[in-house]
Formats: structure tokens, C-alpha cells, sequence
């Protein structure tokens, strides 16, 4: 069958054909019958095992029919049952003080419109909601042109061994594998380290305090050193825990002297962080 697949589609990294009808629970069976334990979870996209049954029930409910059948444009004209829809799913489970949501296809998909909402929110803070016809007919000339002032040079701070996904923004602000990124153009943004923590971690509390310290004074001079030569850091990305990149982590700590650190330093947008592979970790707060 690969070679088969081959002759139509890419498929030189396909270990083995899935076969999902005798899949079951946490393990997966291939197209010869053969069981494994599935550790890989088809990159996280199943959590809860193959074939659950309440989602195979979900699965064939007539409005999830409908939905499939049905592709709406939910911006324009949603499905009379959408707003129980994502109150029911989405804002059930949303962290404390998260009241909206904004329905992605993928978690690159979710990073790039988070960059954008960034950037625009920083031109708009800058230049304010009001400006001349004069003034707009130069922003929508000039943005065609990818030139400024209608595509201005602002920038993302992201962190080593970080993952945010393939697409040109986020694999700009991506520093896991190289493989990921070579020969493919990118958007010129700074890089924090991640802290690299010692274990056990009541054994090396001193050493890895020290470390967290060591990063954040990183992504401080990082910040105004690319402020200074204008392309300024509109907004900052990290990962509550680096997938790709190790699993890595760090402390509570850390994570909030970050967002800290972006309310002292002017004009950082504190959106802080999605993590495409292991869940959403956002600190927001509009000025």
C-alpha cells in the first residue's frame, strides 16, 4: 500500500497503514493485524484512546451530521445550534477568566491569528482607531506593497526549543528542529533560552532559581535591544511545557515573572504563549 500511496501522495515517513476499525482504547492496529500500545496518540490528536464509544455515539448524532455535511462559514453564518455548541464544549472547560474563544483549525492556525490580533492591537495602540483618509489611503497602499507603514517591522519573542507550529509566522517563532525550518524563509524575530532545569528539584532549587533569573534577564535585553533597532517585540510566545523540544519545563514561578516582565516593559502585548502540542497557555491583558 505505500507504494501505492506514493504513486499519489507524499508518504516517505508512513511506518505502517492504521486499521481504525480494530483499533481500540490505547492501542493501535496495522493494516497485518498486528497490536501495539500507542504512545503516540496520532501526534496527541486522539487523548482519550481510538474508537471511545460516547464519541463514536457523538459521531453519529444528526446534528453532528449536519455539521460534517454542512461546512458553515462560522463567522458569517453560524448553525442555529452553535452559540450551545460552544458554550457547551469549549467555554466549559476554559481556564478562570477566559470569557471568549475563537474557534482555529489547528493549533498553527490558532498561533498565526494570535500574531495577528498582537500586531494589530500594537498598531492600534500606537497610531489610535483614528486616522485621516489621507493617512488610510497610505496604510492600504503601502501594505500591498508589504512595505511600511501599512506592513510595519514588528516582531514575536519566542523561546529555544520551542514548537509553534509550520506555517511562514509560526515556524518564524518555532526553534525546535531544524528539519522544520531549512530552506524555508522566515521572519527575523529574537529568541529567548528556555530555562534547562536541574532534578530533582528540591535538590537544585538554588541552581535553577538562578537559571529561571538568567532567562527572564535574556528576554528583558532581548525586548529593548529590539525596540532600539525598530523592530520592536509586539508580543511574547512560550510553552507551559516544550513537547518537541525535550519536555521541558518550568516553574510557576517563571511563568509569571514573565507576564511581570511584559507589564514592565512598555508596549509588550501579554499574550503569552500557546502550545500547539500539549494544551493552551495564554496571559492577556489589554491596556
Amino acid at each position: 500500500m505505500t507504494g501505492e500511496l506514493r504513486e499519489l501522495v507524499t508518504g516517505e515517513d508512513i511506518p505502517f497503514f492504521v486499521d481504525l476499525e480494530k483499533c481500540f482504547g490505547n492501542y493501535v492496529v496495522d493494516a497485518d493485524g498486528n497490536r501495539f500500545l500507542d504512545l503516540f496518540c496520532q501526534i496527541s490528536s486522539i487523548p482519550i484512546g481510538y474508537n471511545h464509544p460516547e464519541l463514536i455515539a457523538a459521531a453519529r448524532r444528526n446534528d453532528m451530521v449536519l455539521n460534517l455535511a454542512n461546512r458553515t462559514a462560522l463567522g458569517r453564518h453560524p448553525p442555529i445550534g452553535y452559540v450551545r455548541e460552544v458554550r457547551d464544549s469549549l467555554m466549559s472547560v476554559a481556564p478562570k477568566g477566559l470569557t471568549n474563544v475563537t474557534p482555529m483549525m489547528c493549533g498553527s492556525c490558532a498561533n498565526e491569528n494570535v500574531f495577528k490580533c498582537v500586531f494589530i492591537w500594537y498598531q492600534k495602540k500606537h497610531r489610535g482607531v483614528d486616522v485621516s483618509a489621507e493617512e488610510l489611503e497610505e496604510l492600504n497602499s503601502s501594505c500591498m506593497k508589504n512595505q511600511a507603514p501599512g506592513s510595519p517591522d514588528l516582531s514575536i519573542l519566542s523561546f529555544e526549543g520551542c514548537f509553534h507550529g509550520r506555517t511562514m509566522g509560526t515556524l518564524s517563532a518555532t526553534r525546535s528542529r531544524a528539519i522544520h525550518k531549512l530552506d524555508v524563509p522566515a521572519f527575523q524575530w529574537p529568541v529567548a533560552p528556555f530555562p534547562k532545569l536541574k532534578y530533582p528539584l528540591d535538590l537544585h532549587a538554588d541552581e535553577n532559581r538562578h537559571e529561571e533569573q538568567r532567562c527572564l534577564e535574556v528576554a528583558r535585553s532581548l525586548i529593548a535591544e529590539w525596540n532600539a533597532k525598530g523592530s520592536p517585540v509586539a508580543g511574547v510566545i512560550i510553552e507551559p511545557v516544550q513537547g518537541e523540544g525535550g519536555d521541558n519545563h518550568a516553574s510557576p514561578e517563571f511563568f509569571r515573572e514573565l507576564r511581570q516582565l511584559t507589564k514592565d516593559v512598555r508596549n509588550v502585548k501579554r499574550r503569552v504563549g500557546v502550545q500547539v502540542l500539549t494544551g493552551v497557555f495564554v496571559l492577556r491583558v489589554a491596556y
